[in-house]
């Protein structure tokens, strides 16, 4: 049977992990290789062209080495390759992503397109677009960056060049300026081509569900102070429980009587915006650690990510938990606001017509990365065989008996000079950890969200003879360990696990900071039977006892942990899933917004509408104002109406979003058809009142010959705008377990005046 006859989800379902064929890129890089030397003694490289991949891949070679002194070794440029083919190339560290991935922008911009390089954030964009210039330049490829400090006019000359670095929130908030654009001019990014996602894991799966947020008109919360002071009076397991997993927490029939008397004698369960405030107060007070989740900081609450272990910058949980938080930590409320427009990163990214990606941590995520993006993932082999020796986790039954044996471990290895690379679950078991080997005389450098402003010096000095550092996930992604004199002889940089990740992928990525292009090393883990991931994940497991020593030695163990890790896999991919589906049709609604902007912003479609619409009112205005006059003000009116009602009707959106279960509940439907119904028939009315409130603007404005008075018109737009990232369901699907719950634990609770 011909392969190409048999379905694609049947072709999708046969393929294995990483399956994607290397062969023809391996034979390009060895055809490469023998064409070397015809290039390096010419004067000048010739400008290549793709007909003959085996040239251009011989004449990058000649360009990296001429430029920036290194020379790509084949599987960087089967790498290179696997990225031009539209794959997401899996590269262990140290193998040289950026050389590969800058080889990759630089093909398919001598293809003739637009080609936007996505990093993780503002360091890398810059460093890496800055180191690989002089390589590009060498190709006849121009090169820009954008970071947070660019101004219009240099964000719009760095779109202008054939490749441009940015970071994934830099990008998306670019998108969303240039969609509040009134005039054609005003736009910065142009039609995406290509983007090439450097750690393509960390963006395209960690960040997928996050959503990057437009605002204006500040509205702080000025309720939350009183729910955080009520909330603090309330005992755990006596006003209020956990679930089994830890991500969420309700009232009990005890905590519900106190909160309604002290909130005066209300029924709480028939009052949506009392429970919402009280709710997001709970989740705040009872389910957000401080040090764990996020940092107080200058003043200010500052997000962790989870799967980096830095300050997640200008990131924040949707307005109602921020100001939760805010006031569980006696803070002022930060600016909040009125929600312009807003996209995640994986509806960013879906925007770019060819997408590919490296990073060294792909394979364990090719279900997401096929499933969302329609990629596949090709496995290139290293340069040199990684002879690193990773030992087998060490279980132990407490999480004392588990900090004692980390400090006991890294004295002994530290005793012989070889450098030691402690990875910890959050910032304050790493400082924890820290005063641990300070009280013991050892010392140390703490590398977490608190310092994370000198990541890239203090990561660079942890090969170094005797380094003891000790760092918060993934702190220093991007920025090679070297090994310093004699630490080879040692057996290389010692990597300790101080317990498993909910990804399997983060656990491979902090083994991989050791053993990099042959160098050797070595990695260990160190699990308690009470850290949260087997808390929450495997809670209704049988635990076997430890030993005297506080060691779990009985097989069981290893078969728990990895248990718990496979369930948080799955409960995290089910929560990504849930959100695109909730997403998902907003997205392409948004689209046809946009279509429809797009024809009005460089179009007539507004002057023809509101002709048609009013002829007598637009001949009218013609003779007093100027056809040209009337077409940019109708253009104006239109514009400011469409953008206002896709900013009310994201904000009915968000409502019906966080009630849904409740009228769910309530007749028994299914929550998301729900959503989808009311979606669609807010839709509709969405593009009713944009026509019904433009003409209306349009019968009442005066336009004169200078034209339309925003201000006299009501057609004022926000005077500033900011913007943020939401970390969207910090709890998994927070609301709607919450939600759920109230079905159970509010359905048969005693009703003021109501007997017993």
């Amino acid at each position: 049977m011909d392969v190409a006859s048999i379905p694609r989800f049947i072709r999708n379902a046969l393929d294995r992990p990483g399956s994607v064929g290397i062969g023809a890129f391996q034979r390009v890089a060895a055809q490469a290789g023998a064409r070397e030397d015809r290039f390096r003694d010419l004067a000048e490289l010739p400008r290549p062209t793709l007909d003959d991949l085996a040239d251009f891949c011989a004449i990058a070679r000649e360009a990296a080495r001429r430029t920036i002194d290194m020379r790509p070794f084949d599987v960087q440029l089967v790498g290179a390759l696997a990225l031009l083919s539209g794959h997401v190339a899996e590269m262990a560290t140290g193998e040289g992503k950026t050389l590969s991935g800058a080889i990759a922008a630089a093909g398919h911009a001598l293809r003739g397109k637009r080609v936007h390089v996505i990093s993780v954030n503002d360091y890398l964009a810059r460093r890496d677009a800055e180191w690989m210039g002089p390589f590009y330049e060498a190709l006849g490829v121009s090169v820009g960056w954008v970071g947070q400090s660019s101004t219009p006019e240099e964000r719009r000359e760095a779109y202008a060049r054939d490749v441009t670095y940015a970071s994934v929130s830099e990008a998306g908030f670019d998108v969303l300026r240039d969609r509040m654009a009134t005039s054609a001019a005003d736009l910065i990014v142009p039609e995406p081509s290509v983007a090439v996602i450097d750690e393509a894991d960390s963006v395209l799966v960690d960040e997928a569900r996050v959503p990057l947020v437009l605002a204006g008109a500040a509205d702080p919360g000025a309720d939350a102070p009183e729910a955080a002071e009520l909330v603090r009076r309330l005992s755990k397991g006596y006003h209020y429980e956990l679930d089994e997993q830890g991500r969420n927490v309700f009232l009990t029939t005890k905590g519900t009587d106190a909160v309604e008397k002290a909130l005066g004698g209300i029924n709480l369960y028939e009052s949506p915006d009392e429970l919402t405030r009280i709710n997001l107060a709970l989740h705040a007070h009872a389910l957000l650690t401080r040090d764990v989740d996020y940092l107080v900081r200058d003043g200010r609450v500052q997000l962790i990510s989870q799967s980096r272990g830095r300050v997640a910058t200008l990131q924040r949980w949707p307005d109602g938990l921020q100001a939760a938080v805010e006031a569980k930590e006696a803070l002022p409320a930060s600016e909040t606001g009125e929600i312009l427009d807003s996209i995640t990163v994986q509806g960013l990214i879906r925007r770019y017509p060819e997408i590919c990606g490296m990073t060294g941590t792909a394979v364990a995520v090719e279900e997401q990365l096929r499933e969302f993006y329609g990629l596949k993932v090709a496995v290139i082999p290293p340069n040199r065989p990684c002879v690193r020796v990773d030992e087998p986790d060490r279980v132990y039954g407490t999480v004392t008996d588990k900090e004692r044996a980390l400090v006991d471990e890294i004295a002994k290895v530290h005793e012989a000079g070889r450098p030691v690379l402690v990875g910890t679950l959050d910032v304050s078991e790493s400082e924890r950890l820290a005063e641990g080997l300070r009280a013991e005389g050892l010392s140390c450098v703490v590398l977490n969200a608190k310092n994370d402003a000198e990541e890239a010096a203090i990561i660079a000095e942890a090969g170094a003879r005797g380094a003891i550092t000790v760092s918060t996930q993934m702190a220093g992604r991007g920025t090679d360990i070297r090994l310093g004199e004699g630490v080879a002889e040692l057996g290389g940089l010692y990597v300790i696990g101080a317990g498993r990740h909910p990804s399997s992928r983060l656990d491979d990525q902090l083994r991989g900071r050791a053993g990099r292009q042959g160098d050797p090393g070595g990695s260990v883990f160190l699990v308690s039977l009470e850290d949260d991931l087997i808390a929450q994940h495997a809670a209704g497991e049988a635990l076997p006892p430890a030993d005297q020593d506080g060691v779990v030695r009985h097989k069981r163990a290893g078969w728990i942990v990895g248990h718990a890790q496979r369930v948080a896999e799955g409960a995290n991919l089910e929560i990504h899933r849930n959100t695109w589906r909730y997403t998902r049709l907003l997205e392409l609604q948004r689209g046809q917004v946009l279509e429809q902007r797009d024809k009005v912003l460089h179009g007539e479609s507004a002057a023809d509408a509101l002709a048609r619409a009013r002829p007598e009112r637009w001949k009218e205005l013609t003779e007093s104002a100027g056809e040209k006059v009337l077409g940019e003000a109708a253009r104006q009116i239109v514009l400011y109406h469409l953008d206002r009602c896709w900013t009310e009707y994201l904000g009915f959106m968000s409502d019906v979003r966080e009630g849904i279960h409740l009228r769910a509940l309530g007749h028994r439907l299914r929550p998301l058809d729900e959503f989808h119904r009311e979606a669609v028939a807010a839709y509709r009315r969405l593009e009713d009142e944009v026509a019904r409130r433009s003409v209306e603007t349009f019968e009442n404005a005066v336009i004169t010959e200078d034209g339309l008075d925003p201000l006299g018109t009501g057609l004022a737009r926000p005077t500033s705008t900011w913007t943020y990232m939401v970390q969207e369901n910090p709890f998994g699907d927070a609301f709607d377990r919450v939600l759920r719950r109230l079905g159970s634990t509010g359905g048969g609770r005693r009703r003021s005046g109501e007997e017993e």
